[in-house]
């Protein structure tokens, strides 16, 4: 992973980390790595869990393990969070999927849990291209990016189910952070 691509993530990460509570468990999907979970260490977290098709083997840490799979297919029995993050993640899944997103957020987190999404504006798309063919960035899985609109976020959950807490801009505009809290 390049500079810029590491300075992103960290800047992504800081923006989600006072919507995480001292003792949450921390569903992290496409997690690629344990930078989340060692960020959250000093609330400290509690137990948690960082789901990623990309890893080639089970990472264990002080609180958390990382798998290799897809949400929720892959994710332990049992398992509950008050919290699942989403960070650079959405707009990597088809749209056929992101239909069932809010059912499936809804049945893992606990009562008042929160889903923490970062999703870029869709003309990041082009930057990013451009980036990567200067090599200044590794470009992660850019043929995954599907033209999503990162306004359309609230839209994919529910209303029965959750309600926005948060949404706001950064990057100068070109990433979007939205926080949404369970009903219930």
């Amino acid at each position: 992973m390049k500079f810029l691509d590491r300075f992103l993530r960290d800047w992504r990460i800081k923006k989600t980390e006072p919507y995480v509570e001292q003792g949450d468990k921390v569903l992290d999907i496409g997690c690629f790595d344990a930078t989340l979970f060692e960020k959250l260490s000093m609330k400290p977290i509690g137990e948690s869990l960082g789901l990623d098709p990309l890893l080639k083997r089970t990472i264990t840490g002080k609180n958390y393990v990382l798998l290799k799979g897809k949400f929720p297919e892959d994710l332990p029995k049992g398992k509950k969070f008050n919290c699942i993050t989403m960070l650079a993640v959405l707009e990597h899944i088809p749209k056929e999927e992101q239909s069932k997103l809010s059912n499936y957020c809804y049945k893992y987190l606990e009562s008042k849990g929160r889903i923490i999404i970062t999703v870029p504006s869709p003309f990041v798309d082009h930057i990013l291209w451009v980036l990567s063919k200067l090599r200044l960035i590794d470009g992660m899985s850019l043929e995954e990016h599907y033209g999503f609109a990162a306004k359309d976020t609230p839209k994919l959950f529910d209303k029965n189910q959750f309600k926005l807490l948060n949404h706001h801009t950064f990057q100068l505009g070109l990433n979007n952070l939205f926080v949404l809290e369970k009903i219930g």
